[in-house]
């Protein structure tokens, strides 16, 4: 009898039903959300942290910057001489006595009696070289009436053109001829090559871009018989000068070489300031000198001029 179950109790016992095994199991997915929120959590402190650190450094490197810049405009371009012209300076080496300007449309309307008057340091005005044409398409909007006033307050004066790297060079040459007609006594004609690496490499580097200006200089020669001045940087000449000896040695050269009194190359025309300042003009003008003594000068005139 002991042996029979009691017809209540279930033959096969039921699970628990305790809260704990009630309770649903979590899913693998709920867990790792949780731990990705906690880690982002974790991640998100640690990069504000950093980007915080960073925009200090930055703006640690701007104050200085600003400070360098300050130091630089006020207590330091004063006296170098590129800047002391803005500032009411103006120096000039000594022994360069033939002075000059260039012009273009960026200089406004000019009053050339007083400008004929004019004095550069202690020395008048002796060349004027004027902006004519660019590219094949572009004439300087003043180039005319400076040309012409030039000639009639008795200046001697020269004409430029400013080389565009990817217009065909021959078309730029026939251009300039075009609309420059020299004259008895003036300047040989300019040619202004100031290129960016960018636009030299596209020329085909400096073989490609040296092949264009001798096309250039030979039109513009045989048609004038002239034989053209090169105006170029004193970067230009450490960069691409010595991969034309021809004309290096041959072709007289104008050099923009700012804040030193002594060119490296032998040239004739030396581009010593931006920013001078001269009566009859308003604002500033570049300041030329000739490279050597007055008798050297009239020597270099009686091989240069037009005839």
């Amino acid at each position: 009898v002991s042996c029979i179950p009691h017809p209540s109790m279930n033959r096969f016992p039921l699970k628990s039903t305790s809260s704990a095994a009630r309770r649903p199991r979590k899913s693998s997915r709920t867990t790792r959300s949780r731990r990705s929120s906690s880690k982002t959590r974790g991640v998100l402190p640690r990069f504000s942290k950093q980007a915080h650190v960073l925009a200090i450094r930055l703006a640690w490197i701007a104050a200085i910057g600003l400070v360098c810049y300050l130091v630089y405009i006020y207590g330091v371009a004063p006296y170098t001489s590129r800047w002391q012209a803005l500032y009411g300076k103006e120096t000039y080496p000594e022994g360069y006595s033939i002075r000059g300007i260039d012009i273009s449309h960026h200089q406004g309307e000019i009053d050339w009696s007083k400008l004929a008057a004019a004095k550069i340091g202690d020395e008048r005005v002796c060349f004027i070289i004027i902006k004519a044409t660019e590219g094949k398409d572009f004439l300087d909007d003043n180039f005319n009436d400076n040309f012409y006033q030039a000639r009639e307050y008795g200046f001697l004066r020269g004409a430029y053109h400013y080389f565009k790297p990817l217009v065909p060079a021959s078309a730029q040459a026939k251009y300039f001829l075009k609309q420059v007609h020299l004259e008895e006594g003036d300047l040989p004609p300019v040619l202004d090559l100031e290129p960016y690496p960018s636009q030299v490499e596209k020329m085909g580097g400096a073989v490609g871009m040296w092949k264009r200006v001798r096309n250039w200089l030979q039109i513009v020669e045989q048609q004038t018989g002239m034989q053209p001045i090169l105006y170029v940087s004193q970067t230009f000449v450490n960069r691409y000068l010595d991969a034309a000896p021809d004309i290096k040695h041959t072709y007289p050269v104008w050099i923009a070489r700012y804040g030193e009194y002594k060119p490296d190359v032998k040239l004739w025309i030396w581009q010593l300031a931006p920013d001078g300042h001269v009566a009859g003009i308003h604002g500033t003008v570049d300041i030329n000198v000739f490279n050597g003594y007055e008798r050297e000068f009239k020597q270099w005139l009686t091989t240069v001029r037009k005839r």
